[in-house]
């Protein structure tokens, strides 16, 4: 962790290990770096203490890993890598970018393919069709149950991916718009990074919008130049390591007992470059029911403002989310003042946040992908 008051006058003299007695959520080189950073502390600090206070929610997760997965590696008593390793999925596959070691090697160039599987047997992951009709779901132990899978499968690390997606078309209340949606649902989702390589993941939205074609457009700077305008068809779910496995049959959308296809495949277009200047050639043919932008981070980067200016000016539902509660609320400080008016989606936890911290973060708040939501 940096000292908070990194770049306010002397040099750091080392590590940063003198915590604000206040708040616990940043720290300091020396005292007089903690005195010289007051002025900016001070506006906050109040802030972060009640966030702090609520960490226990954040941890607060029904796996039997969750302990191992947040306290453990908050603490560095564990690290994502040695809870990968453990699990046999360290640098594998789709969770190859779960840990430090991995995202440093992994290159959205060579992204990995949509036919990717879980390297996990069947009893752990959702790779086929699930065995009763989907109710509403509100946190991830509905989903494991629906999906008939254990507690302690680690799934949900990278399923909070499309299980988010489902999640904000709820609270964005899309669902009560199903006769305007009818039979198709079209996203618009910015930014995406790690989902590139981990594309066979959204398969899982076949059974999430069961009977509705879910297309997403895809839109954000790190998409590859030769990706751009790409197209994918995620027709199966991601495959488990069992050979003998439905999952491997062609005919795993079909469903047996009532002699009908159950789901329709999930389609994908890649476009690179911001939102802004993409916007007017993808909607002429694609216009969104909803924009959603996972880990956004529109406090750290300033074109977000033309962003949102144009999300404004279109008038559909934008769902935002971010890796802790200090970042939405400096977030919604800067929404509110290009649209000029506060956030219609308050900032709100998200039940199907990655249910793992993220390490090294800059504060003591614990944080996770997906973690908040907030909307407009």
């Amino acid at each position: 962790m940096e000292c908070a008051g990194k770049g306010s006058g002397t040099r750091c003299i080392g590590p940063a290990r003198r915590r604000c007695g206040r708040c616990g959520a940043v720290a300091y080189c020396s005292a007089s770096h903690q005195i010289s950073h007051w002025n900016d502390h001070k506006e906050e600090c109040e802030r972060l203490e009640q966030q702090m206070k609520r960490v226990d929610v954040l941890n607060d997760l029904p796996f039997m890993f969750s302990e191992e997965a947040t306290v453990q590696v908050c603490e560095k008593q564990e690290t994502r890598c040695s809870f990968l390793r453990k699990r046999g999925i360290h640098f594998v596959g789709m969770w190859t970018c779960e840990c430090s070691c991995g995202l440093s090697v992994a290159s959205f160039d060579h992204a990995r393919s949509k036919d990717d599987g879980w390297d996990l047997a069947s009893i752990l992951c959702p790779c086929s069709e699930p065995s009763s009709p989907i109710n509403s779901l509100g946190s991830w132990k509905d989903y494991y149950e629906w999906r008939s899978i254990p507690l302690h499968s680690p799934v949900a690390l990278l399923l909070h991916w499309p299980l988010t997606i489902y999640y904000a078309t709820q609270v964005a209340g899309l669902r009560s718009l199903s006769s305007i949606i009818s039979n198709k649902l079209i996203i618009h989702y910015l930014g995406p990074e790690i989902e590139l390589l981990q594309l066979a993941v959204f398969g899982e939205l076949r059974a999430l919008f069961p009977g509705v074609q879910v297309h997403i457009e895809l839109i954000g700077p790190a998409i590859p130049q030769h990706r751009d305008g790409e197209k994918i068809n995620l027709c199966n779910y991601a495959h488990c390591t069992d050979a003998d496995c439905i999952c491997k049959s062609s005919s795993d959308n079909f469903d047996r007992s009532l002699g009908t296809v159950r789901s329709s495949a999930v389609t994908l277009q890649l476009h690179k470059g911001f939102y802004h200047d993409r916007y007017r050639d993808i909607a002429k043919d694609s216009f969104p029911h909803l924009v959603i932008a996972p880990n956004a981070g529109i406090a750290a980067y300033s074109s977000w403002s033309s962003t949102i200016d144009l999300i404004k000016e279109i008038n559909v539902p934008a769902v935002f989310s971010d890796y802790c509660e200090e970042a939405c609320h400096l977030a919604a400080c800067n929404i509110s003042t290009v649209i000029g008016c506060p956030l219609s989606l308050p900032i709100q936890l998200n039940p199907f946040r990655q249910p793992m911290v993220v390490e090294d973060s800059a504060l003591f708040l614990p944080c996770y992908s997906n973690c908040f939501l907030f909307g407009i």
